[in-house]
């Protein structure tokens, strides 16, 4: 009997637990893993040989939702956790090409929308467990 209510006690912990965490804190990571699949690798990136930048971004955003998009000029961007994925055209189709969000916001920051924050601001909450907090 004191083993069940033990059980009992520990799985209410932690449900509990989980209930209180903080779901504030942004929990997309880019879908690498599926951009790999999903289309050709090359040297300058990956391709689809014949999908529209939109297309293709829209594609990858609802694979994985970004926590923001944004479109300049033919590029569009993505925005993920520690990382922002830039959708370009390339010869008939679109380039995709993924950064770590430091260097693709250096790279890209002409481009990219004045609200989305510098990463060594205080807003940013990216790079990984413990940064930016």
């Amino acid at each position: 009997m004191k083993t069940a209510r033990r059980i009992s006690a520990t799985l209410l912990a932690t449900v509990a637990l989980a209930a209180c965490s903080d779901s504030s804190e942004p929990t997309n990571a880019v879908p690498y893993q599926w951009i790999t699949q999903q289309y050709t690798l090359v040297p300058v990136g990956y391709v689809d040989k014949q999908d529209l930048p939109s297309e293709v971004a829209d594609e990858i955003d609802d694979h994985t939702s970004a926590q923001d998009v944004d479109t300049t000029g033919d590029t569009v961007f993505l925005r993920y956790r520690d990382d922002i994925v830039a959708v370009a055209p390339y010869q008939r189709g679109s380039q995709i090409e993924i950064a770590d969000y430091r260097t693709g916001y250096q790279r890209w920051s002409g481009k990219l929308p004045s609200q989305w924050p510098h990463p060594d601001s205080n807003e940013f909450r990216g790079g990984g467990p413990g940064a930016g907090k």
